[in-house]
């Protein structure tokens, strides 16, 4: 589904702020595949995403996408491919719009535009049903305006407009941080409901190592702007938090510092 083939970006170039955000990142997901990637602060986790979603273009390499080379392929034309949950719950969504009108929006994303009436009595119907997935009574209130909602209400409405058009790929850009532990739990538990329910491809960032453990398949570990861990199967299985920094350790030589990775162990 999605392939990245020693894609390389460096910020700055040539100037004393240079910065080698991904130095030859390969990177292959098979359809279903469900990937968490943690890596302390400038890892390359985020340049990584935005390489994938177009927001910068990558100085060499390709990014294949369900067999489409969308490497020089502009950010609002990848839209239509790819749903992306971000960290600030304010993001993605319109505020001042209705929930309604919020799922509206996303159900359209990549389709032409006519000029019939907005939102049909069997696409109500249809938001109803996807709403009461979360499990959070939005289904009852389609007319309330999004910026009423809480921060936990208004991510679990984001990852579901990010899925709503069944994207080739899905993105949680750290979707949780902003969020206190209960309400980063129900929303992981969502996301991984939605999830193996559409059969969806996913990538999930995360600063959290036991959550990259307890979630997907696949768990990378990004240092210095490469993959340095790729682990999946039993091996994933069976990993704790102590053996993930050992297998830092043993990969990069060097000790991982104490900062928000360790601390959200």
């Amino acid at each position: 589904m999605l392939q990245v083939n020693n894609i390389s970006k460096t910020f700055n170039p040539g100037t004393i702020n240079e910065k080698k955000a991904l130095n030859g990142v390969s990177l292959h997901l098979n359809p279903g595949d469900f990937v968490t990637i943690i890596g302390g602060n400038g890892a390359g986790k985020s340049t990584l995403m935005n390489a994938i979603t177009g927001v910068w273009p990558v100085d060499e390499g390709s990014i294949i996408l369900d067999g489409a080379n969308v490497t020089g392929m502009p950010e609002y034309k990848r839209a239509k491919y790819i749903g992306r949950v971000f960290q600030d719950p304010m993001m993605g969504t319109a505020p001042d719009m209705e929930i309604v009108e919020n799922l509206a929006l996303a159900y359209r994303r990549g389709k032409g535009r006519t000029l019939k009436w907005g939102v049909t009595a069997k696409e109500k119907e249809f938001y109803k049903k996807r709403l009461s997935i979360l499990g959070l009574g939005l289904e009852d209130r389609l007319t309330a305006k999004v910026g009423l909602l809480s921060g936990g209400q208004r991510q679990a409405l984001t990852l579901l407009m990010a899925s709503l058009q069944i994207p080739k790929l899905l993105l949680l850009d750290e979707h949780t941080a902003a969020l206190d532990p209960a309400t980063a739990a129900k929303v992981l538990r969502i996301s991984d409901e939605i999830i193996t329910a559409d059969n969806l491809t996913a990538m999930m960032i995360t600063h959290n190592m036991q959550d990259a453990i307890n979630h997907g398949n696949r768990l990378i570990m990004m240092h210095e702007g490469k993959i340095i861990l790729d682990i999946q199967g039993e091996e994933k299985k069976n990993l704790t938090v102590e053996n993930l920094l050992q297998k830092f350790r043993d990969v990069s030589g060097e000790k991982l510092e104490n900062d928000r990775m360790l601390l959200s162990d």
